[in-house]
């Protein structure tokens, strides 16, 4: 009496099982039936008589044989029978060898990967709107619960225990020197140095007055009110004049300048001691604020909100996006074949990486499962699978010992 729990699966293969088993027994019973009936009995029931018995020997032999795979034939504990049971921990280690030998091995995993035309597959499948619009509505389920579940005070013990403090130990003037001599070299600064130059127009062009008030409070106090009026209207207007001069002309002598500036502050970055050390006393000074861990929490709480916002918005302009980047790579995938195969190689890749590196520690869960069960479970589970089709050895057994039998006699009396 078994103990295994069954799923809808397992009890439709036990159905099968008895229905064959009870077939395979059928065939034995008749030809028992037969061998009896005509015993005895000469002429043509002779030959009938002998293939009844052949038959039988057939079907107990093959029965012998396939119930001594899962347990001892009628209880009887006969030698090499009950092989399943007795040897489950020794046939799932051969069985995890011969899926790690076979089945998990980087060429075959990378074969077939290639094969099944997974990407194009996955490219045809994206380029629904319907399914890029579920991956994305998933990623933004996803990404919401991790948003949320870094906390605040999280944020600020990762910045005060682990990066300020890296930071203040590490030396960044000579980073910051090379990466600021690449901006210059690059001239990746001037779009910054446009707007500052437009910004600075458009405020002075808005705040004559404040101009004017502060230009007047430096001017003496001897000097009549209209002469006063006069150089603030005149100091206004070439200020204006020269920053339309530096926005007009990229060639312009004050952007000369900056570039000459930035460029010699990345060497003193880099080379100077002493520009690198009040360099490093200004990133000790800042980090040692006690502001900046709550600056970091903050940006990150706008940043977190924002996101929060964007992602919860299914007719949001970041969700339409993504449905839309999602839809044109599956049709890229499609249709471009060096894409397609180097996103082939580089899943070829991984499954070959995760196979090589992780390949004998998948393959032994069918072992560790195995010594789980004990022999009776592992016996019950592994006829429930392959018992049915063992049951043809006892069908065929019962035919083909019928037929030997049949053509014996017939020899024996021919000669």
């Amino acid at each position: 009496m078994t103990t295994m729990l069954l799923g809808p699966a397992d009890l439709v293969r036990r159905r099968g099982l008895r229905r064959m088993r009870a077939l395979a027994l059928s065939l034995l019973v008749f030809a028992a039936l037969v061998f009896i009936a005509t015993r005895n009995r000469d002429g043509a029931w002779g030959y009938v008589n002998s293939t009844a018995e052949a038959a039988m020997v057939g079907a107990l032999a093959d029965w012998f044989a396939v119930t001594a795979l899962f347990r001892h034939p009628m209880g009887i504990p006969i030698p090499h029978t009950a092989i399943i049971p007795n040897r489950k921990d020794t046939l799932g280690q051969s069985l995890e060898e011969f899926v790690t030998g076979n089945f998990l091995t980087v060429d075959a995993a990378r074969e077939r990967v290639v094969h099944a035309d997974v990407v194009r597959r996955v490219g045809r499948w994206l380029t629904d709107e319907q399914h890029s619009a579920r991956v994305v509505t998933e990623v933004a389920k996803a990404s919401s619960h991790a948003l949320l579940a870094v906390k605040g005070h999280d944020v600020r013990d990762f910045v005060e225990h682990t990066l300020l403090p890296r930071f203040v130990n590490e030396p960044l003037s000579p980073v910051a020197g090379h990466l600021l001599e690449s901006v210059v070299k690059d001239g990746a600064h001037h779009g910054l140095v446009d707007i500052a130059v437009v910004e600075a127009h458009s405020w002075l062009l808005a705040n004559a007055d404040t101009v004017a008030s502060i230009v007047g409070e430096r001017a003496p106090w001897w000097t009549p009110g209209w002469l006063d009026q006069k150089v603030i209207d005149r100091v206004h207007q070439e200020a204006l004049l020269w920053l339309v001069d530096v926005r007009d002309h990229p060639n312009h002598t004050a952007r000369k300048a900056i570039d000459d500036l930035l460029a010699q502050l990345a060497q003193d970055l880099q080379h100077d001691p002493d520009t690198i050390a009040r360099a490093e006393e200004l990133k000790v000074r800042m980090m040692a604020h006690p502001q900046i861990g709550a600056s970091a929490v903050a940006a990150w709480d706008a940043l977190r909100t924002a996101l929060l916002g964007a992602l919860a918005d299914a007719d949001g302009p970041l969700r339409r996006r993504g449905v839309a980047a999602l839809s044109e790579f599956g049709d890229r995938l499609v249709n471009d074949p060096d894409l397609r195969g180097r996103v082939d190689g580089h899943a070829a890749d991984a499954i070959g990486f995760v196979v090589s590196t992780y390949g004998h520690e998948i393959a032994k869960v069918i072992s560790q499962t195995v010594d789980r069960w004990d022999g009776k479970e592992a016996a019950e589970r592994i006829e429930l699978h392959v018992g049915r089709d063992l049951q043809f050895i006892r069908i065929n057994g019962t035919i083909v010992g019928g037929l030997a039998g049949l053509a014996i006699h017939t020899l024996n009396v021919l000669l």
